[in-house]
């Protein structure tokens, strides 16, 4: 089964420079057995959160007054969001890191829920609109679509009245008149899995397609 696997893809800890100016967060992939089958379970964001309707793993912002560390965040949002019992939270490791050109930090981790049901699950429905189970032989065995954005850098904002605000006051420092205009900083991959009527994208997919692909090296060896 691929959850034997699990343990061996996970990564050494890295430290990244300038962390703390940056979103720090931290996630768990939920891994259930039902039926000697592998599933993960996804959540469904209710309307009343930020970027509600979108599928999630559970997690959130690192807190240094309730976390020892960033697992601590991965459990204690899990336990939140989900209403499930730490004793029933078995963190199996850390897939790694993961930093968004949006200046977000994910601490990533990987652990498996005992229950039965998903009927057993209370999940805490001001922050969860539902939840579901996806084997994990359906990302396995699925090439999702893969997308782009287009990521600029700008050096100026114009705010409600019209009026330009130099963020970069390039002329002032004598920088290379290129960078008085936005420019370039590249494309930035944008990975989609369709489930039934769920769509699965953005950072969620990402970590998916992470853990997939690790998975199947270890599988071929």
């Amino acid at each position: 089964m691929y959850i034997e696997l699990i343990p061996k893809i996970f990564s050494d800890y890295s430290s990244i420079i300038g962390k703390d100016r940056y979103l720090n967060s931290a996630v768990l992939m939920p891994i259930a057995l039902t039926d000697e089958k592998e599933y993960l379970l996804f959540e469904k964001r209710s309307a009343s959160v930020r970027q509600p309707g979108e599928i999630s793993f559970p997690g959130g912002h690192y807190d240094s007054e309730l976390d020892r560390d960033f697992m601590d965040t991965a459990i204690r949002e899990t336990v939140e969001e989900l209403g499930i019992p730490r004793h029933k939270i078995t963190v199996l490791g850390k897939l790694g890191t993961l930093v968004t050109p949006m200046g977000i930090i994910v601490e990533t981790f990987i652990g498996r829920l005992d229950f039965q049901s998903l009927d057993e699950i209370r999940f805490d429905s001001g922050e969860v609109d539902k939840i579901f189970l996806v084997p994990l032989n359906f990302f396995i065995n699925t090439q999702p679509e893969i997308y782009e954005n287009q990521l600029q850098l700008h050096p100026y904002i114009v705010d409600e009245n019209g009026k330009k605000i130099d963020l970069l006051p390039v002329k002032e420092l004598g920088l290379p008149e290129r960078y008085a205009n936005p420019w370039k900083k590249g494309k930035h991959r944008v990975i989609v899995y369709r489930y039934e009527n769920e769509i699965i994208w953005g950072i969620t997919a990402e970590l998916i397609y992470e853990l997939v692909n690790r998975l199947k090296k270890l599988n071929e060896k």
